[in-house]
């Protein structure tokens, strides 16, 4: 068991437990066509990015959603796991507010969670009692350190029949079976405090910091740890984490749905018409996805496909039907298939598709030869060179064959 630690304001960050835990935390998908244009949404995203302005808060429904997709193909997936949520300040977090609500459900052994500091939304954010006019209004909470908590047992702890928040709350100012304690660190995930937390969980699951995303993966696969996290579309051709998703150690998740994912943000700043709602502060970004190394049925699901002479006469793309044949790039022995559901299905050579096909990828259908970025991606040399057609460079794109039996 680790000691409860010692906190100068101890009575009001309890308190502050008992009336706030926040619903938002950062995630999506790209068209199917242009992953790398003009889009404000992407732009937004990528100069957040440079910016090192990471802050954009996931909503509950999002994680919901996901979890659910591979407790669907595996129900026992989470069952006696260690849950590990290390970018996430359990005042905030809504991955610390699922994993903990479903603790029973998903039969967790036990759920850690730690922040790395002071997050710019504290009391800013729906209170955990909804419309409850009987609490007390909050004079804020400590911010002084980094926290972890670590979650053993919950149940109904003041006998209202439910479990919820509230019981969790209890349980932490009477040290029943769970744990609190400020970090000694800052709560980086790097840090050797954070490490050691790493090394104790079988599973985890956050929103981590896009600026660090290669070092994330990276650690997360030191540790032979699988995962369910959200990261940037464009990182699926990063040199870092291309290998793996071509050697089918990590691949997308289940998926936002239509594609769209709306993140909270504590950070104003201009925004394209349609993309920030500032009567709910979400914003809505498409180039985010989940990442995972844990399986889910939509990733076996065949890709129905028509032949090549079927796309060329009905296909519903325009760059598609009408034409003779499919483009041959200028630079590669492949052709250029800019849609998704323009694969034909009676193509043996290779074929250049669009990033988004990882969305579609079944492994036991099609095989990733490679992609037209980072040169130094293929030991062989052949791919990773931007690809042409007619002299002009396409977009992003990854370079896949059928699979045959």
């Amino acid at each position: 068991m680790v000691a409860t630690g010692s906190y100068r304001n101890k009575s009001a960050f309890y308190g502050n437990i008992q009336k706030y835990f926040y619903i938002f935390d950062w995630w999506g998908k790209n068209n199917d066509n242009d992953l790398t244009g003009s889009n404000m949404a992407n732009n937004n995203l990528t100069n957040a990015k440079r910016a090192k302005n990471d802050e954009f808060y996931t909503q509950y429904g999002d994680i919901q959603k996901e979890i659910e997709a591979y407790l669907e193909y595996d129900p026992s997936v989470f069952r006696s796991k260690v849950v590990y949520c290390n970018c996430d300040d359990p005042f905030e977090s809504n991955f610390f507010r699922y994993f903990v609500l479903n603790f029973n459900k998903l039969g967790l052994k036990q759920l850690i969670t730690t922040s790395y500091k002071p997050s710019p939304v504290a009391n800013t954010q729906l209170e955990l009692f909804g419309d409850d006019k009987t609490l007390p209004r909050s004079k804020g909470r400590p911010k002084i350190n980094a926290n972890r908590f670590i979650i053993n047992e919950v149940h109904d702890i003041d006998g209202d029949g439910e479990f919820n928040l509230k019981d969790i709350s209890q349980q932490l100012r009477t040290n029943k079976h769970n744990e609190w304690t400020p970090l000694e660190g800052d709560g980086d995930f790097r840090s050797v405090e954070c490490i050691n937390l790493l090394k104790q969980s079988d599973i985890v699951a956050t929103n981590p910091p896009f600026s660090l995303f290669r070092e994330y993966v990276k650690e997360l696969f030191d540790y032979n740890k699988k995962f369910v996290i959200i990261g940037s579309m464009s990182a699926i051709t990063y040199k870092e984490i291309f290998p793996l998703i071509k050697n089918d150690k990590l691949w997308l998740g289940n998926g936002f749905h239509a594609g769209n994912a709306y993140f909270f943000t504590p950070n104003t700043r201009d925004f394209a018409s349609g993309v920030y709602d500032a009567n709910t502060g979400l914003v809505k970004f498409r180039n985010v996805c989940w990442f995972t190394n844990l399986d889910h049925g939509r990733r076996h699901q065949p890709l129905p496909l028509m032949t090549m002479q079927e796309n060329l006469k009905y296909s519903k793309h325009k760059e598609i039907k009408g034409k003779k044949a499919y483009d041959k790039y200028d630079n590669y022995e492949a052709i250029e298939v800019p849609f998704t559901d323009s694969i034909p299905s009676d193509y043996s050579g290779v074929m250049g598709v669009p990033v988004s096909f990882l969305d579609k990828y079944n492994p036991d259908q099609f095989e990733i030869l490679g992609s037209n970025r980072g040169v130094d991606q293929d030991p062989n040399k052949i791919y990773g060179k931007g690809s042409y057609l007619n002299g002009k460079e396409v977009f992003k794109r990854l370079f896949i064959k059928h699979k045959r039996k």
